[in-house]
């Protein structure tokens, strides 16, 4: 029996590795780029990170445009979550999957993460990110299309990570 409330609540959240854990909740709050708020059936509050992509931050060049894309694809909208681990800040940290806005019927089909790389809202994070190789491929495919084809930050000629952006 957990010796602590915080102990509970760690062991509640824990998700043995590679045991996939699905999350299904309506998203209220969009941050930024790669991150949003969402309450489960039960009114728990989640904060979810996108695995595998970083986008500008708000104060960056086009981190307004990458959180505004987020919203148009999630915000007030039920979305699944699969994951396996929790961020440094405490997010989950998963692939999200929504219905497409041009069809509500379609199921959670879009990958939300592999969209923001397909807008030009967010670089892949590469090898190190957390997915399968299928994952790997798709994402991996979305991000080269938009920077060939100069979309969202690619307009820029040297975007800044956001990772040089925010520093040490």
């Amino acid at each position: 029996m957990p010796s602590s409330p915080i102990t509970a609540l760690l062991l509640s959240l824990a998700t043995p590795l590679g045991a996939a854990a699905e999350l299904s909740c309506w998203v209220i709050e969009v941050a930024d780029g790669d991150s949003f708020a969402c309450l489960t059936a039960d009114h728990r509050l989640e904060r979810i990170r996108l695995q595998a992509i970083d986008a500008p931050e708000n104060g960056q060049p086009f981190g307004q445009h990458a959180r505004q894309n987020l919203a148009t694809l999630l915000l007030e909208r039920p979305v699944t979550v699969r994951w396996e681990q929790h961020d440094r800040d405490g997010r989950i940290l998963g692939s999200v999957w929504v219905s497409p806005p041009d069809c509500p019927a379609c199921g959670h089909t879009l990958d939300a993460g592999a969209a923001q790389l397909a807008a030009g809202m967010a670089w892949w994070l590469g090898e190190q990110a957390p997915q399968t190789e299928q994952e790997r491929e798709r994402y991996r495919f979305e991000a080269h299309e938009a920077r060939a084809r100069r979309t969202g930050l690619w307009q820029d000629a040297e975007p800044l990570p956001p990772w040089e952006w925010r520093g040490p």
